[in-house]
C-alpha cells in the first residue's frame, strides 16, 4: 500500500541527519551535496547555485536552527535564502515536513509557495493546491487545502477547507470546511479545529441488539473545551429498557487538583429482580465523583463519592465499570508523608445501604516507617490507629454495631548478616488495643482492653550458579543462571488476654485464596489477632537465560507453607502448600500455574493454570483452567471448575478475528462466548461482536454490537478490548 506522508517523513529523518554540535559552531552555513552518481552542482557569481540529478541542501541559521531540502533540480540564492526546487521535493525544518513536485522556499523568512503540496504531522496529514504558506508567529497558513488522518495517497475521507492555519506539532484550524468521504461531501463546518495531540470534538455511536435490551444505540458526544476540561455526554436508547443519559466530566484545576464527575440516569421500563427477589425501582442512576489535590509537597487529599440506586445498575448498563469494581465505596482521605512517618485520616461513610461496609468516622492512622534507632543496629517501626467504627450489613439483614477503637503497635527489628550470605532478622513487638462499649442493636461487648506480644525471626540466604556456555536448543537456552532462595520465618504470639469472639469485629479475617501475612503490621486484621506459634517455610527458584541479546526468565517458582507448632482450634498442623510457577520454555510460549494443596485432607483446593502461545504477531492462543474446590468451610461458595480459551488471528491487513469461551465444568454450561470480527478501514477499525451468555435461569442472553475506533486516537488502551470484551458492546 502507498503511504506517501509517513514514508516521506521517515526518509527525511534518515537521509538528512546531521551533527547538532557541528551546526552550533557556525553563525550561518550552507551545505550542498549530490544524492546520486549523476548529480551535479554548479556555482555562479552572487551566491547563485544550481543543481540537478538529485541534490541535498542544508542550511543552519544564526540561531543554530536547521532546514533541509532535497529535490531533483534546484536553483539557490545563498544571499537571499530563496530556492526553487523541482521533482520529488522534500523539505524539513523545525519539526515540520513538506512534499511537493515544485516548491519555492526561503530558508530565512520561511515563506513557502507550491502549486501542489503534502505535509505530515501524525496523526493528521495535510495536502492541497495553490499553497501560499507564510510562517508568522509560529503559524503556517494555506489555501484550498485538505487534511485527513488516512495516511494514503487517495485517502478514504478528508476535510477540504478554503483556508488552513497550522501550528506545527500543536493544532490546525480549517475555515469553510467540508467533510468528504471519497469525493462525496457529507457535512459542512464554518470553522473546524483539530488538535494533533487529542481528539477534541466527535461522536461515538454503538448500535447493537441484546436479548435484555432489544435493539439499542449507545451514543457519546465527546467535547474537549480545553485541555483541562473534557466532557463525554452519553445518550443511549434501549428499546425494551428506555432512554439513558448523563455526562462524564474530567477536569484539571491546576493547583486546586484534578478530578472527574460521572452521572448516569435511566427510567427502566423493564427492571429485573434484586437479590431479595423484589422488583428493582425503575428510576435507576449511578453517581461517581472523585477529586485529588496535592496541597503541598507530600500532603495530598482525595475525595470519592459513589452512589447508586441499586446494586445492579452498573451490571445491567455499564458492564465495564461493574467488572472493575462491583462494590464501590465513598471516602475522604488526607495523607501527609514525612521521611520516616506518615499520617493518614480516612472518613468512610456508607452511602449505599445494599452493600456491607465498615464505616470509619473517622479513622486516623500514624505509621512509623522502618527507621534506624540512632547509631544502633536496631530498626523501629510502628502503626497506631484511632477511630469510631460502625459495621453495617447489606440491606440491614443483621443489626449493626459501632464502637470506638484505639490501637497502637510497635516493633523493633535487628537485621544481621553472617558470613556474607546469611540474612537473619529477629524482631520483637507489642500491641495495645482499647475498645469502647459497643452501640447498636448488634452490640454484644462492653469496654475492653487487649494486649498482644509478638516475637520472631526470619532467616534467608541465596545460592546461585552460572553456566555461561550452557546451551539447550529446544528451550532456546544460551547460558544459564540459577538463583535459589530458601527462607524460614518464625512467628510467636502468645494468647492475648481477650480472644477475637469477645471483641467487636471491624477489621476481621476475610476468606482468601492466598496465604495471609504472618508478621505485624502486614497482618492487618486487628480485631482477629490470636495466638500463633508458626514456622513459614519457603523456597524460591529463579532460572534466567539469554534470548535475543537480552536476559529472559526461563523459570520462576515459589513454594511455601506454614508449619503450625501449636495449632489453634480448627487448625491443622500444616497450612495449605502453595505453588506459584511461571515457565517460559520458548520466547513465544508461557506457562503459568497456581496451586493450593491441603496437606491435612489430601485435596487440591485451588488449581489455576494458563498457557499463552504467541509464535507470530498475527495469531495467538490462550488456554486456562481455574478450579476451586467445593468446600463450604473454605470460601463458603459452590466452587468453580472453569475452562477458558482465547484465540486471535489476523488474516491480512484488513481482517482479524478474536474468540473467547468460558465453560463451567461443574454443571456443563458454556457461561459466556465472545466472537469479534475486526475490519481495518485504514483510518478506522470497526469491530462486530457477538456474545452469548447463560443467565442460569433457563434463558440465554444474546448480544450483537458494533464499535468504531479512530486509529489516530484509539478508543481503547492496548489489549483493553481483549481483557474487558464487554467494552466492544458499548458497556
Amino acid at each position: 500500500m502507498n503511504r506517501p506522508f509517513g514514508l516521506a517523513w521517515l526518509s527525511l529523518a534518515w537521509v538528512l541527519s546531521i551533527n547538532p554540535a557541528q551546526a552550533a559552531e557556525q553563525q550561518e552555513r550552507w551545505s550542498l551535496e549530490t544524492l546520486t552518481k549523476d548529480g551535479r552542482v554548479t556555482m555562479a557569481q552572487g551566491g547563485l547555485m544550481q543543481g540537478s540529478g538529485g541534490v541535498l541542501v542544508r542550511y543552519w541559521s544564526k540561531e543554530g536552527k536547521e532546514a533541509e531540502l532535497s529535490a531533483n533540480q534546484i536553483q539557490l540564492n545563498q544571499t537571499t535564502g530563496d530556492i526553487r526546487a523541482e521533482g520529488s521535493v522534500f523539505l524539513r525544518g523545525e519539526g515540520h515536513a513538506w512534499q511537493s513536485e515544485r516548491l519555492d522556499y526561503n530558508f530565512k523568512t520561511k515563506v513557502i509557495r507550491a502549486a501542489e503540496f503534502k505535509t505530515g504531522n501524525a496523526p493528521f496529514y495535510v495536502g492541497g493546491f495553490g499553497l501560499e504558506a507564510a510562517r508568522t508567529n509560529n503559524l503556517y497558513t494555506a489555501t484550498n487545502a485538505f487534511f485527513t488522518s488516512d495516511d494514503f495517497a487517495a485517502p478514504g475521507y478528508r476535510v477540504r477547507a478554503r483556508k488552513l492555519t497550522i501550528i506545527p506539532g500543536e493544532s490546525l484550524v480549517a475555515e469553510d470546511a467540508t467533510i468528504l468521504i471519497g469525493d462525496v461531501p457529507v457535512l459542512y463546518w464554518p470553522k473546524l479545529k483539530r488538535n494533533f495531540k487529542s481528539h477534541e470534538d466527535f461522536w461515538v455511536v454503538n448500535p447493537g441488539f441484546r436479548g435484555l435490551y432489544g435493539p439499542y444505540v449507545l451514543g457519546t458526544y465527546h467535547r474537549a473545551f480545553t485541555t483541562n476540561f473534557i466532557t463525554d455526554f452519553h445518550l443511549d436508547y434501549r428499546q425494551r429498557r428506555g432512554l439513558g443519559l448523563g455526562p462524564d466530566v474530567n477536569y484539571d484545576a491546576g493547583k486546586w487538583g484534578t478530578g472527574e464527575l460521572k452521572f448516569y440516569y435511566l427510567n427502566d421500563d423493564a427492571p429485573q429482580l434484586n437479590s431479595a427477589g423484589r422488583v428493582i425501582d425503575g428510576d435507576r442512576h449511578r453517581l461517581s465523583f472523585s477529586h485529588r489535590v496535592e496541597i503541598r509537597t507530600n500532603l495530598t487529599a482525595k475525595a470519592v463519592i459513589r452512589a447508586q440506586s441499586d446494586p445492579f445498575v452498573t451490571r445491567d448498563f455499564l458492564e465495564g465499570e461493574y467488572q472493575r469494581n462491583i462494590q464501590p465505596n465513598s471516602f475522604v482521605e488526607v495523607n501527609q508523608l514525612w521521611s520516616n512517618w506518615s499520617l493518614n485520616i480516612l472518613a468512610q461513610p456508607r452511602l449505599n445501604d445494599f452493600f456491607e461496609l465498615v464505616e470509619r468516622l473517622p479513622d486516623v492512622k500514624l505509621t512509623g516507617l522502618r527507621q534506624q534507632v540512632g547509631v544502633t543496629p536496631l530498626y523501629y517501626e510502628s502503626e497506631s490507629t484511632a477511630g469510631y467504627y460502625r459495621r453495617e450489613f447489606a440491606d440491614n439483614v443483621l443489626p449493626s454495631f459501632a464502637a470506638f477503637r484505639g490501637d497502637t503497635y510497635h516493633q523493633v527489628v535487628l537485621p544481621w548478616n553472617f558470613f556474607g550470605w546469611l540474612n537473619v532478622t529477629p524482631r520483637i513487638g507489642g500491641r495495645f488495643t482499647h475498645y469502647g462499649e459497643t452501640d447498636g442493636f448488634g452490640a454484644t461487648t462492653t469496654e475492653a482492653n487487649r494486649g498482644v506480644f509478638n516475637t520472631g525471626v526470619e532467616a534467608t540466604f541465596k545460592i546461585h550458579r552460572t553456566e555461561p556456555n550452557r546451551e539447550i536448543p529446544w528451550l532456546q537456552v544460551k547460558g544459564l543462571r540459577h538463583i535459589m532462595e530458601p527462607g524460614i520465618n518464625y512467628a510467636f504470639v502468645p494468647s492475648p488476654n481477650r480472644l477475637p469472639p469477645t471483641l467487636p469485629q471491624f477489621d476481621y479475617e476475610v476468606p482468601t485464596l492466598r496465604l495471609l501475612p504472618l508478621e505485624f503490621p502486614d497482618y492487618n486484621a486487628i480485631d482477629a489477632v490470636d495466638s500463633q506459634n508458626v514456622l513459614r517455610l519457603s523456597l524460591r527458584n529463579l532460572v534466567q537465560t539469554k534470548r535475543n541479546d537480552r536476559v529472559d526468565t526461563l523459570l520462576n517458582w515459589a513454594l511455601y507453607t506454614d508449619w503450625r507448632l501449636k495449632p489453634r482450634a480448627g487448625q491443622g498442623t500444616y497450612a495449605d502448600v502453595f505453588s506459584d510457577l511461571d515457565f517460559k520454555p520458548r520466547d513465544w510460549l508461557t506457562l503459568s500455574s497456581e496451586i493450593r494443596y491441603d496437606l491435612n485432607s489430601g485435596h487440591v483446593r485451588l488449581a489455576d493454570h494458563r498457557t499463552v502461545i504467541t509464535p507470530e504477531d498475527h495469531w495467538s492462543v490462550a488456554l486456562g483452567h481455574r478450579y476451586i474446590r467445593n468446600d463450604p468451610l473454605f470460601l463458603g461458595g459452590p466452587g468453580n471448575n472453569l475452562f477458558n480459551s482465547s484465540f486471535y488471528y489476523r488474516f491480512n491487513e484488513n481482517y482479524a478475528i478474536r474468540t473467547q469461551h468460558f465453560f463451567e465444568g461443574r454443571d456443563g454450561r458454556i457461561e459466556q462466548q465472545f466472537y469479534t470480527l475486526y475490519r481495518d478501514m485504514r483510518s478506522w477499525v470497526v469491530a462486530l461482536t457477538f456474545r452469548v451468555r447463560d443467565l442460569r435461569n433457563g434463558s440465554q442472553d444474546y448480544t450483537v454490537g458494533v464499535t468504531f475506533s479512530l486509529k489516530a486516537f484509539p478508543r481503547y488502551k492496548l489489549n483493553q478490548d481483549r481483557d474487558i470484551p464487554a467494552l466492544l458492546l458499548g458497556g
